[in-house]
């Protein structure tokens, strides 16, 4: 595994990310990329992002993980500069930024997690995105239910709920070559959630259900089949022609 960092910008902010290079990429090759958003609260270290780059590393694919603005090292304050547009943004540059990136110039698919699935698919319509996989994604704000505890933190102080407002229900119709994973227990993201997306996006698509699954699927055998799943599905949809 090769690891460049890289640094771009969105919005005048200051974005830092990392991008994991299969040892089989060249200069001259077309080395396709998965491309990761982490949750609201999270960051670009994200355990899952990392066992999702080096899976997917092993399979010749490249994987490029980074921080939104307010978050990990990337540039703004949080409870400010966080909205889901914002989000978005920050997502764009990204795809763009390793687009183009020497020696990718393969296929992309994206992965988020909870807001940040949210995000990939509030973006992928913009562009020529081969593939994506959710975990405990939203469809719109209401559906996310902040426990109290999270709510007091200091990072909230300043932050107006209207900054995180949005629907990406209208996007789903546009979207296919999707898998959704969510726990049916999930206490911050209902799993209806998941049905929605599953019901509205195109074929090919699936579902995989964690019975008892909580928002974080924090039991390991559910970590577990999360990534051999997920790496299954990448590698098989961005390695057809």
């Amino acid at each position: 595994m090769i690891i460049k960092k890289i640094q771009f910008y969105a919005d005048n902010y200051r974005l830092n990310g990392t991008l994991h290079l299969p040892e089989t990429a060249s200069d001259k090759g077309k080395t396709p990329v998965v491309i990761g958003s982490h949750g609201l609260l999270s960051d670009g270290e994200s355990p899952k992002q990392i066992s999702l780059a080096e899976k997917l590393n092993q399979r010749g694919i490249a994987y490029f993980r980074f921080d939104h603005r307010g978050r990990g090292k990337s540039d703004g304050l949080f409870s400010t500069v966080t909205t889901f547009q914002g989000r978005v943004n920050d997502m764009t540059a990204a795809i763009e930024t390793i687009a183009a990136y020497t020696g990718i110039g393969g296929p992309v698919g994206l992965f988020g997690s909870s807001m940040g699935g949210a995000v990939c698919l509030g973006t992928a319509g913009a562009y020529d995105i081969r593939t994506i996989v959710t975990l405990a994604a939203p469809v719109r704000l209401e559906a996310i239910r902040i426990p109290p505890n999270i709510m007091e933190d200091p990072l909230f102080d300043e932050m107006k709920p209207e900054q995180m407002a949005f629907d990406i229900s209208e996007n789903l119709g546009n979207t296919s070559n999707i898998l959704v994973f969510h726990g049916d227990a999930d206490e911050v993201v209902s799993f209806s959630n998941a049905l929605e997306i599953y019901e509205n996006t195109a074929f090919p698509k699936k579902l995989t259900r964690f019975s008892g699954g909580d928002h974080a699927i924090s039991d390991p055998v559910f970590q577990q089949q999360f990534i051999e799943e997920a790496v299954e599905w990448l590698a098989s949809a961005l390695s057809k022609k």
